[in-house]
């Protein structure tokens, strides 16, 4: 299988007062490391497009898609793939990505978003899929505010209904401290919960399918516990293959 991961990547920039001196540090993190680790382990191919190259590498036309089995979006706002330089400095016309990756799902193709801060609506309702091309095509209703739910004390996530994608998982999977909240829409199925709300959604849009899954994949949201579980590859591999119809 081949996959297109977008996403899940930042700079930090830290001021540093000591008594009367100040200095900077500044450090540039990739943090979905290991699960591009454990799906190439799995034989998957995986191109990684980090959020500061999304405009340049990301392609612009749904059959440029094709090449991949499953697309999948983590932790990096729509605004990403909507203001790039030639819109917001330059005032010109381009083709939207979002839409691009919209038609491709519709035509048969395969999108995957897993949760972070900036996923879904995310922190201060700054990521804003549910105001992009993306709104449609994702199997869930997003709300207009802030949608993290930061559960310090952990939550543990239960399977729902027996499915390939969750087959052979136990019935209650490691804890994890938060998620965005969504609901589900008609037609889709909720493999998995965490509290009330769902955690694993499947669907289907034009001849193609969509999952959300409402955590991360990797810190602070998903901990060691959730990242180094034994079942963790076997989860990925099983979502991502109901995805490509492998």
């Amino acid at each position: 299988m081949k996959i297109l991961f977008i996403g899940e990547s930042w700079f930090t920039y830290s001021v540093h007062q000591k008594g009367f001196d100040v200095f900077h540090t500044s450090e540039y993190v990739e943090g979905g490391t290991n699960f591009i680790n454990q799906l190439e382990k799995q034989g998957m191919q995986v191109d990684y497009v980090p959020a500061h190259k999304i405009e340049s590498e990301v392609p612009n036309e749904a059959k440029d898609y094709k090449q991949y089995d499953v697309v999948i979006i983590s932790d990096v706002g729509a605004n990403s793939f909507l203001l790039g330089r030639k819109t917001f400095n330059q005032s010109k016309v381009v083709p939207n990505k979002l839409r691009a990756i919209s038609d491709y799902v519709d035509e048969g193709g395969s999108l995957l978003m897993v949760g972070g801060y900036m996923s879904f609506t995310g922190i201060d309702a700054k990521s804003r899929y549910g105001q992009s091309p993306l709104k449609e095509c994702l199997p869930v209703i997003m709300p207009d505010f802030d949608d993290r739910v930061e559960i310090p004390e952990g939550v543990i996530p239960n399977k729902t209904q027996e499915h390939s994608i969750t087959d052979g998982l136990p019935k209650e999977w490691p804890h994890l401290l938060g998620y965005n909240q969504f609901e589900a829409k008609e037609n889709t199925e909720i493999l998995a919960t965490v509290g009330e709300d769902p955690l694993l959604v499947i669907g289907e849009y034009g001849k193609g399918k969509t999952a959300a899954f409402a955590s991360d994949l990797a810190p602070h949201w998903a901990p060691p516990e959730f990242v180094d579980w034994s079942e963790y590859p076997k989860f990925w591999n099983q979502l991502i293959s109901w995805l490509a119809n492998k």
